[in-house]
Order: C-alpha cells, then structure tokens, then sequence
C-alpha cells in the first residue's frame, strides 16, 4: 500500500507540474498576444495613411476610408464610418483645418492626435478667388488656412514624429521599433527636402503659375515665386480663363505651369502655344494610381528640376 501511494503521490506531482507549466504557457501568450496587438489606426488623408504604416509596420492597421475619387480634405464620412473612427486606437488628423467635418462629430478626444499641431505657428493663412460666386455677390475673397502642410517637407517630417510618439504611447514596448522606423522615414524625407532646396537654388527666382492654391507650404519652405490658379486637370480652360492667364504673364513671366494632376493634352497645347510648359507636382492626398508617397514624391522632384534647369 505504501508503495502504492508513493506512486500516486508522485503522479499527482507530474501532474501539478504540467498543470504548471501549462498555465504559464497560457499566461504568456495571452501576455504576448497583447504586446502585438495591432494598433487600429484611422487617418484623414493618404499621407498620414503612408507615415503611419512606415513607422508601425506590422503592428497597425491602417484605414484611410475616403474614396479614391475625391479631394479627402472636403469629403464627409457617413455615419458608419464616423464610427469606426471613434472604435479606433488612434485617429489622426492633418490639423489645419483640413477635413472640416472633424469638428462637427464626436469623436474620443482621448484618441485623436492632431499631428500638425506642435507647429500651429507655422500656419499660413491664405486670400483666395474663388472661381465661384455666392448670389449677387460674385466673385470674392475667401480667408482659410492653407493645409498641405505635408508638402513642406520639413513639416512633414515633424509631423511624422509626433505619429511614432503617439503610437509609443499606445504600445510602450514597441516604442524603439517605432522610433527606428520613424528615423528611417525621416531620412527620406529629409532626401526629398534636401533635392529641392538643390533644384530650386540653381534659378531661385524663376517665376512659376500653379494651377491650384495648395502649394502654400511648398512655395513657403523652398521660396517659391508662384501665383496660383483655379485650373482642373482634366478640364479645358476656357477662353476667358485663358486671356486671364496671359494677363498674369505680363506681370509674372512664367514658363511653366504646375498642375497637382496629369492635365489633359488640349491644355497642355493651348498653354504651349503661348510658351508655357506643363509639369505635374502631385500633393497625394488621396492614394496615388501608381506607388506610394515616396515615389509620388520623388517624380514629383524630378518633374520640377524641368523649371529650374
């Protein structure tokens, strides 16, 4: 009997120890599952979208639900959307005023982080034409902030920062592999900024006409000499707007024009005809047809050295 109950004593000891050991297993993956659990991540525009999945890699889900088809800084979320932002861990803003329904719906403050806002100083509040009128009232001025922020490079790396501080708040122990990616990116927008600030002291002074006022930042970081339009790229400028742009040439003698997209080739030729050339400087707001931010970015600073050369 004694023998007997050594062996059951020692059976139930294995036992407890693979109980044990069992546990433990459990503990530290429910543990470890924790620590990489994806951060649901929602943004505002396609640039936000590109610095967070850089810098988060596979530790986030990233969702930018505009349309492809629309400018994301005037488009409004329906309901369903609206909350799925509010069930995210993050939403990120452009700031700026940009996607104005923002301030228009809830959303968990505790949440959102407004990734322009450590630079509000910087803001550059624009006169603008609109080519629209109101009423009896024509044609007149509008004041907005300006908010590509993005495209001043300098910015955009900043902005970029604050998303890897954020996203360490939110996962402490994937703070130095987002710092490492986030220094990572920083070093090729530092590229981008460092080749136009290159391209663009070669003929400083080089009058330019851009056909949209998104290039506040732009113009405002390398020194631009530019004077905006109300031209879309996939529409032909009418006579009046075309004896409009010559106007403005005998006061800013520009050689070319640059378009935020590929215009269509009717108004490359009118523009040709009067000896300006076209080039496309895309702002990607939205998700490019092609590539990424990155090679947006950098056919973009090809296309400009045309200007300056």
């Amino acid at each position: 009997m004694t023998h007997g109950g050594s062996s059951l004593n020692q059976n139930v000891r294995t036992g407890s120890w693979i109980l044990t050991i069992i546990l433990l297993i459990l503990v530290f993956s429910v543990q470890h599952g924790k620590a990489v659990e994806s951060l649901n991540i929602f943004v505002v525009n396609y640039p936000l979208k590109y610095f967070a999945e850089r810098i988060g890699g596979e530790h986030v889900k990233v969702t930018f639900p505009a349309p492809a088809d629309v400018d994301p800084a005037y488009w409004n979320p329906d309901v369903a959307t609206i909350s799925a932002f509010q069930k995210s861990d993050l939403i990120l803003l452009n700031g700026a005023g940009y996607a104005k329904w923002v301030a228009k719906v809830s959303l968990p403050r505790s949440k959102i982080v407004d990734t322009s806002r450590q630079f509000k100083d910087r803001y550059i509040t624009t006169k603008e034409v609109m080519t629209h009128s109101h009423g009896a009232a024509g044609e007149h001025a509008h004041e907005a902030l300006a908010f590509t922020t993005w495209l001043d490079f300098d910015l955009a790396a900043r902005q970029a920062e604050v998303i890897a501080a954020a996203m360490g708040r939110k996962r402490p122990r994937l703070r130095d592999a987002f710092q490492n990616n986030s220094e990572d990116l920083a070093k090729d927008i530092n590229d981008l900024d460092q080749s136009i600030q290159a391209i663009v002291s070669q003929k400083p002074s080089t009058p330019l006409i851009v056909s949209h006022p998104v290039y506040d930042y732009f113009a405002s970081r390398y020194r631009l000499n530019i004077v905006s339009m109300h031209w879309e790229p996939d529409q032909v400028p009418s006579d009046s707007q075309l004896k409009g742009f010559q106007g403005i040439l005998k006061q800013h003698p520009a050689q070319w024009m640059v378009w935020e997209g590929e215009p269509i080739q009717v108004s490359v030729d009118k523009l040709k005809t009067i000896g300006v050339g076209s080039l496309v400087f895309d702002p990607c707001g939205n998700v490019p047809d092609q590539g990424d931010f990155m090679t947006v970015m950098r056919s973009n600073v090809d296309n400009l050295r045309k200007a300056f050369q």
